[in-house]
Order: C-alpha cells, then structure tokens, then sequence
C-alpha cells in the first residue's frame, strides 16, 4: 500500500518547512519531555536545529553560481540590495522606540526591532523559484542565486548593528557566513559538487522544520495572535510595495518584486541564533521567533495569491512577461496558488 504523504504535504504552500514545524510544535505542546526521555538519536533530531541549519547553509551556498549572467546580478542584486535596505531603515525606525527587548504590556506586546528585521530581511526563495517558474522566465527564477546572501543570521546580525543596538562580535559575524561560502566555494569548483549538495536542501529543510518546531510551544503560537498576522500582513503588502517598485525601475514587470515579498521558513531559527551570539537578545528571542513563524505563514499562503493576481492581471493587458491563464492553470494545483510553490527554503 501506498500512501502519499509528500503530495499531501506539497499541497500546503510551504508545507515541507511548515507541516513539520507544526508536527514539531505539537509534540512539544502535548509531550515536551520528549526529546529527554528518549535521548541519543531521536533527542538530537528533536533539539539538532542550529547544527541541521549550518549544514543546510554549507549545501544552499553550493547552489550558487558565481558565474551569473548580468541580468540575474542586476535582478537579483536589485531585489536583494532593496530588500536589506528595507530592513535597514525599519531597524533603524523601531530602534529609535525600541531597545533589544521585546515591547511589554500593550496591543504590541512580543514584537521588537530583532522579530521586525528577522521577518522583512530574509525570501523565502523556494517560494520564489516556484512563483517566477510559473509566472516568470528562467533567468528570473536564477535570480535568486544572490538573493541566498540573505539566508541565514548574519545580515539580521549586522541590520541591528546599524540601528545602533547591540553588536556582534566580528568573529561571530564571519562564523554565520562560513558556511555559506564554503558551499560557494565547492561549488564553484566543481559542478558535481554543487549538484551533490544543493540537492540535498530540501531533505534539510524539512528535517531542520521539525527540530525548530520541537523548540516552539503552541500555547505561545496562540498568544502571538493578531500581532503575529499582522507583521506577516505588513511584509507582505509593504515589503512587495517596494519590491515591486524596484523590479518595475529596473525594467522587471513587478512579478519577481512580488514573488520576493515572503519570509523565509528559516528566518523562523534567526533570532535564536542570534540570542545565542549576543545574550543582549535573549529575552526577545522566544516571542520573535513565534512573531516571525506567523510571517511565514501569513507570507506562505498571501504571497502566491498576491502574484497569481497580477500575472492574470499582466495576462489580460497583453503583457508577454507573464504567462497566459490557461498556462498558469494548468500547471497550478488549485487557483493561485501554484503546484511548485510549496517549498519553502
């Protein structure tokens, strides 16, 4: 007997980051000794998060080609340049009325500056490549080979450093992008390199899901509520207002803008890494990362809907960038939310 569990699971935006997250959250919720009961193997699987995401970083670096054609620098350097520099000035802002802790005791209580980066500064590139695969061209969906510089905690790191909070130390800077270049380098150097590690970021992904999610108690998902959608709320719609701004000034249709208008499912880790570099952090970090994990699921779920919307919108003008609807369509498991978009990286 077969049963699909992987179609199943693909059926949900982002379901291979997301469905073993909430599995993970779940079991902590209604069993939260177990990583400790049972110990060895199966504990560090449940508890492995941050060695599972340096693996997952040596092996997403390795993706990268540093041989890039001009248009994938000038799109995804256009998309990536004013993504951080969204983040940048936003950290800059909340800094300005927040301290590293989170806010206490009004309509905004958990968030903070570190959940606020964390959320605006890191794609969700596999919902990105899904997206432009669809919607989009080829080298649209390369251009996300820059935009990987942002996976990982070194620009939140750095991001709350310019806004004048506390800073890292810089052997802790160039320890988070290590691993990203390693893998750039070995797959630079050889191409059967690359193609061996890069294709095993999806297996991370969905295994680094369940140890992130074991360390996240559904009570505290509750208690995130309206503050959790809203700031998915506000990456999508103000995020993919200057996204899509920049990708229409740099010649783009405004669908690869909007396509990058999400929050990646491993931006859900960063502020417990970066509690980890810096204790300055270490209170806002638990209420972050629950604020950021409802980014992701706001952004999983709208992001797709938001681009499916324009590309039909670009269809009915006669704009040839965009596919047409009866291509979409057929390729899409159900309407606007395409059947490759359920990666989430």
């Amino acid at each position: 007997m077969s049963v699909p569990i992987k179609a199943a699971i693909e059926k949900v935006p982002g379901g291979m980051m997301l469905i073993p997250l909430l599995t993970g959250a779940v079991l902590a919720t209604v069993a939260p000794g177990t990583a400790d009961f049972f110990g060895s193997f199966t504990g560090g699987l449940l508890t492995g998060s941050t060695p599972i995401l340096a693996v997952f970083y040596v092996c997403m670096g390795a993706s990268i080609d540093l041989r890039a054609t001009p248009y994938i620098l000038k799109k995804g350097g256009a998309l990536f340049g004013s993504k951080v520099l969204l983040a940048v000035v936003i950290g800059i802002v909340a800094g300005r009325f927040m301290t590293e802790l989170p806010v206490q005791n009004s309509l905004l209580a958990g968030l903070s500056v570190l959940a606020l980066v964390a959320a605006f500064s890191d794609t969700n590139g596999g919902l990105y490549m899904a997206l432009m695969g669809q919607y989009g061209k080829p080298k649209d969906v390369a251009a996300y080979s820059i935009m990987t510089i942002e996976s990982g905690p070194f620009l939140t790191m750095l991001i709350l450093g310019v806004a004048g909070l506390s800073a890292f130390p810089w052997q802790t800077l160039v320890g988070a992008v290590i691993p990203l270049l390693l893998g750039m380098l070995l797959g630079s150097l050889d191409p059967a390199m690359r193609k061996f590690l890069s294709s095993a970021s999806p297996v991370l992904i969905f295994f680094f899901g369940l140890a992130l999610g074991f360390g996240i108690s559904l009570q505290t998902v509750l208690s995130a509520g309206l503050v959790g959608v809203l700031l998915g709320l506000v990456v999508l719609f103000l995020g993919g207002a200057v996204l899509f701004l920049v990708d229409r000034l740099t010649g783009g249709t405004g669908l690869g803008g909007l396509a990058a208008s999400s929050t990646a499912g491993n931006a859900a880790a960063v502020p417990m890494l970066v509690a980890a570099a810096n204790p300055a952090y270490r209170e806002a970090a638990g209420p972050a990362t629950v604020l950021v994990s409802a980014a992701i699921v706001v952004t999983s779920i709208g992001t797709p809907l938001v681009v499916a919307w324009y590309a039909r919108r670009l269809a009915r003008h006669g704009r040839g960038d965009a596919v047409s609807l009866s291509e979409s369509g057929s390729e899409s498991g159900s309407e606007g939310v395409p059947a490759g978009s359920r990666t989430s990286a």
